[in-house]
């Protein structure tokens, strides 16, 4: 590789990191800056370069940015409507006595899809401290379930915003996506039961006190008197009340939108050309999908006499929180447009093509790395998947695999500098290093458990 071409990398990447970590800026600056930066070292003309920001940005943004406002907005109407609490509910009917730790994870996996990490935890804990008071389950167990169901589908199905990014930054197809991030995800669940049962009961002697109810710590410490922190307007022990709605009706806005992409996806590679093929082509197109799917949900889901400024007020707050991961997402397009028109990705793609390390592992190691440095999992996979486009499309790997390459790697253990790291532990009532076995171990399991199922994916995608 060219010494000009690897120091524009190298200090491109270089400057993202250090904006993100050291300056009261974030990703979004980070990332138009390590453009600029890359392009000029790489001997670009700074109209060129502008040119290629913007060109990047835009063309990124124009496939992905509507499908995330989407899906935000899908999951903000199923989070305030009770749809949520309504489908936590319904899975713990469906599991066994016994078994409330494999009911919350299903649930933390189900309500991951469309509705952020944090926003999940905070919705759906009461409920497991219901469950751990109810059935005399140590706390630990019931949260660090429902926390790692949450994270896995998180991580890697979308339209969850970081693996949505990941697709349109990659050039991939969005019902594959769905599928194999599912398929990933069902096998990484057991894992999280597993080490949910064999390290959760040793954590819960380490409880807070200022963090659980009167009673103490131990088996069910929820409590009934509460536990005085609030959360909008309701104590973190306190049961959710009574949604009013079934979980058929409130996964319909959820499952739908998947089924028609999934559809198109298949119809397409079976059908094509034909009148199926071009009616799916239409309805399953990701952005007419989760635009029908957020329709139904704002119809469907809020309770009578809900008011229209109620329901308008929720959609302003979801466009809000999706503003900056749209903009995030396309200044990541516009740094991966840097590298490809820089020649600076190429010249990557070549001299990563010597290395000992598979290739469909590189997305992966980035996002361990990025992850690891600045804490978000979102932006460690749009990171990774803007600076594995070149070398994916150089090397001719599939676009699916190094979507769920970077989705993988992005798990990797979440610590301090983890907004969710503090969500989960803290309502959860662990601190210091018992907090770290409970969710960096966590994370770290599931990171490594997915290292064989990549090298599955890589023997089936090529």
């Amino acid at each position: 590789m060219e010494p000009q071409l690897l120091a524009a990398l190298l200090i491109g990447v270089a400057v993202v990191v250090a904006v993100i970590l050291w300056t009261r800026l974030d990703a979004f600056i980070g990332l138009l800056t390590g453009a600029l930066v890359t392009g000029l070292i790489a001997g670009l003309a700074p109209a060129e370069v502008l040119a290629m920001v913007t060109g990047g940005f835009g063309s990124t943004l124009a496939g992905i940015g509507i499908v995330i406002a989407l899906g935000v907005m899908i999951g903000k109407v199923l989070e305030e409507s009770g749809g949520a609490d309504a489908l936590a509910k319904a899975f713990v009917r469906l599991a066994s006595k016994g078994r409330e730790d494999v009911a919350m994870a299903a649930t933390g996996a189900v309500v991951s899809v469309p509705v952020f990490c944090d926003s999940g935890f905070v919705i759906l804990h009461p409920l497991a401290r219901s469950l751990a008071r109810k059935y005399g389950k140590p706390l630990v167990v019931v949260s660090l379930a429902l926390a790692g169901g949450l994270s896995v589908t998180h991580h890697m199905v979308p339209p969850t915003p970081g693996p949505l990014a990941a697709v349109g930054l990659l050039g991939a197809d969005m019902g594959l996506v769905i599928v194999a991030g599912t398929l990933f995800s069902l096998v990484l669940l057991p894992v999280v039961v597993v080490y949910t049962r064999v390290v959760g009961p040793g954590l819960e002697r380490h409880l807070d006190p200022t963090l659980v109810a009167a009673q103490g710590g131990g088996s069910g410490g929820a409590g009934s008197e509460g536990t005085g922190i609030m959360v909008d307007g309701r104590d973190i022990a306190d049961e959710p009340d009574d949604p009013g709605i079934g979980a058929f009706r409130a996964s319909v806005p959820l499952l739908l939108p998947l089924v028609l992409i999934i559809a198109n996806t298949v119809t397409t590679a079976a059908a094509e050309g034909t009148r199926l093929a071009q009616v799916f082509g239409v309805v399953g197109e990701p952005a007419v999908a989760l635009l029908i799917g957020l329709v139904i949900a704002v119809y469907l889901l809020p309770p009578r006499g809900t008011r229209r400024t109620t329901v308008v007020g929720w959609l302003t707050t979801a466009a809000a929180s999706a503003g900056m991961i749209v903009f995030i997402t396309g200044a990541g397009g516009a740094f991966g447009e840097v590298l490809r028109g820089s020649g600076v990705g190429e010249a990557l793609a070549e001299a990563v093509s010597g290395w000992a390390v598979p290739m469909f592992l590189l997305p992966f190691i980035i996002a361990g790395f990025v992850r690891v440095a600045q804490g978000s999992g979102t932006v460690a996979i749009i990171t990774s998947a803007t600076l594995s486009a070149p070398i994916v499309e150089a090397a001719g790997m599939s676009p699916t695999l190094a979507v769920l390459s970077a989705c993988a790697g992005s798990i990797v253990f979440s610590y301090f500098n983890d907004s969710y790291f503090w969500v989960v532990t803290r309502f959860t009532g662990l601190s210091g290093v018992p907090a770290l076995k409970m969710w960096s171990g966590m994370t770290t399991t599931l990171w490594l458990a997915s290292l064989p199922l990549l090298g599955v994916a890589a023997l089936i995608l090529g």
